[in-house]
């Protein structure tokens, strides 16, 4: 599932305002759109120091990097993307002839695993825990055997079962939860505000700034006008217009509906309908079509930008490294992505040339992990560093599951040219820790901006705000790419290693994500800093590179290994 804050923070604040009545007080002093790019000495604001870094660099030339981004797609038009989109250099566009001979016909900028021959593409799709649970219950019934009852090796699948359960029946001693009336009932409510604005303004499409800039003075306009700008001021969108907030919410609506059918009903197979693929066999891996775009390219168009738009055109934003080229990977829907489209996404990129794969999605259960290790090992033999979203449910993940994740189940270790990345924000905008992050001392490797950070939105040239380790993700492969680019000969074990070791550490206690006690940085993550561009190329520097070293060959266990249970 794709990483993103909106559909939490829309969800904690419908609980929190019954009335859905904000009020209209005067807004704080707006943080600088590229906060996160800037030096904490200089300019206050906890960013990576980029300018610092540049001038650190003056002089050398940089060499192209390419960074595959596997995501929901790309504005594959966007006037600060469009430049510097990864082109197939060995595939003629549109001939319809699979030109490089690597199975994918006219991949140009990338290649879509969840879309079909016909065309058509895979938006929405059901939850992984959903999946799990109607196939293990068909499989046991409505009891989980005793896994002492079972054969050895079925009681990793039994242990699965039961977690699923539990995920998608719901503890029956917890209190709370999701009341999908009412939500329906504020989303309607948001739409009816929404249309009486529209007939106010005599527009159809307006962003947030318009809104907080209309005065209104009749009753309901003015009700409408508190209602949903108030949720779109503490969603930090008031550059997005009402239709993508109210899509957003909507989204959200659908998802958690979904979860709600779960319960009885087995889900619809969203994916198989339309790649018709063999999803039991991981060595089918010719499908999918060339739509990296596919209708929904928000995230992977936000996240795209944060690592690569065009530095210094004087449009829109500038990305963190100034000579990459972005590889889309369409994989994730909305809903949980699958595992045989997150190995192969992986395994295209590696092929295909990507030094960096930045991974913004994650979910609950992963019952092909298997699969998604090989194609992390495989990378690693290729020297291809993974970067990925430790998730927005400010949970321990020390002890509770998100995947993919760098530890292996089927052999002892872990693999280590994997970061994981918790989201940072700043004392203007809630604090050092975003409080939806994800956190973990064992693994969870940094921290790094993604609390209302800027980027491409699609429109061809339109920008917007979002928040979450999605945003955060982006940051650590942007400075991987910038690092790689003036460090070429850097391993991908070297680059996770001056990232890691170059993270500013934080001596204030922080908020542990979620609550208001205050902790160490040190105490729920692996370095305990913000990653800084600055200092992770004064350490690049005196770095002697191995990149270009035979890599040690992959040894296959000669007997079965026990299973790895993480956490």
């Amino acid at each position: 599932m794709i990483q993103s804050i909106k559909r939490s923070l829309i969800f904690a604040l419908i609980l929190c305002s019954p009335f859905l009545v904000f009020s209209q007080g005067t807004s704080k002093k707006e943080d600088p759109k590229n906060w996160h790019q800037l030096d904490k000495a200089e300019t206050g604001y906890y960013g990576i120091s980029l300018d610092k870094a540049y001038d650190f660099v003056k002089g050398k030339k940089s060499k192209t990097v390419v960074v595959a981004v596997i995501d929901s797609g790309i504005d594959t038009l966007h006037e600060d993307l469009k430049p510097i989109l990864w082109t197939n250099p060995k595939e003629i566009p549109g001939n319809g002839i699979d030109d490089d001979h690597n199975g994918y016909v006219d991949d140009i900028h990338g290649w879509n695993f969840i879309g079909g021959k016909d065309g058509r593409n895979v938006k929405e799709d059901s939850y992984e825990g959903a999946r799990v649970y109607h196939k293990l219950k068909a499989k046991y019934g409505d009891v989980v055997p005793d896994p002492s009852s079972v054969k050895p090796e079925d009681r990793a699948e039994v242990e699965m079962y039961r977690k699923a359960k539990e995920k998608v029946e719901g503890n029956p001693d917890a209190t709370g939860g999701v009341d999908i009336v009412f939500l329906k009932r504020i989303a309607t409510t948001l739409h009816k505000s929404d249309s009486i604005l529209q007939g106010s303004m005599a527009v159809k499409s307006y962003t947030g700034k318009e809104l907080d800039d209309y005065a209104a003075t009749l009753p309901e306009v003015v009700k409408a006008r508190s209602t949903l700008l108030g949720l779109m001021k503490a969603n930090n969108s008031l550059d997005q217009t009402n239709k993508d907030f109210l899509d957003g919410l909507d989204q959200y609506v659908t998802g958690e509906e979904r979860k709600e059918e779960a319960k009885t009903t087995a889900p619809k197979d969203y994916r198989g309908e339309i790649v018709k693929d063999d999803e039991t066999n991981i060595n089918d891996r010719y499908y999918g079509n060339n739509d990296i775009m596919a209708g929904t390219p928000f995230h992977g168009t936000h996240c795209s930008g944060i690592i690569a738009a065009v530095r210094n055109n004087g449009k829109g934003v500038d990305g963190i490294a100034d000579n990459v080229r972005i590889m889309m990977i369409r994989a994730v829907p909305d809903g949980d992505e699958h595992d045989k489209d997150i190995a192969n996404a992986i395994r295209y990129a590696v092929d295909n040339g990507a030094q960096i794969i930045s991974m913004s999605f994650g979910k609950d259960f992963s019952p092909q992990k298997s699969w998604v290790d090989d194609a992390v090992k495989y990378a690693d033999t290729k020297g291809v560093l993974l970067v990925h979203a430790a998730g927005n449910d400010n949970k321990n993940i020390d002890s509770v599951d998100n995947f993919p994740n760098p530890v292996y189940i089927k052999m002892k270790g872990r693999a280590d040219n994997f970061i994981t990345v918790g989201a940072s924000g700043d004392s203007t905008n809630g604090g050092v820790t975003a409080n939806f992050s994800n956190y973990g001392k064992n693994e969870v490797d940094v921290f790094a901006p993604g609390v209302k950070i800027y980027s491409s939105v699609p429109g061809g040239n339109t920008y917007g705000y979002a928040s979450g380790t999605s945003m955060a993700c982006p940051v650590v492969a942007g400075i991987a790419a910038f690092l790689l680019e003036y460090y070429p000969d850097l391993s991908a074990k070297q680059l996770k290693y001056v990232i890691e070791k170059s993270a500013v550490p934080v001596t204030d206690k922080v908020k542990l994500p979620g609550s208001e006690e205050k902790v160490n940085l040190s105490d729920i993550s692996k370095s305990g800093g913000l990653v800084n561009a600055y200092q992770a190329a004064k350490l690049a520097a005196t770095i002697k590179g191995d990149r270009y070293k035979k890599p040690a060959p992959v040894i296959k266990p000669k007997s079965k290994m026990v299973t790895h249970k993480k956490g």
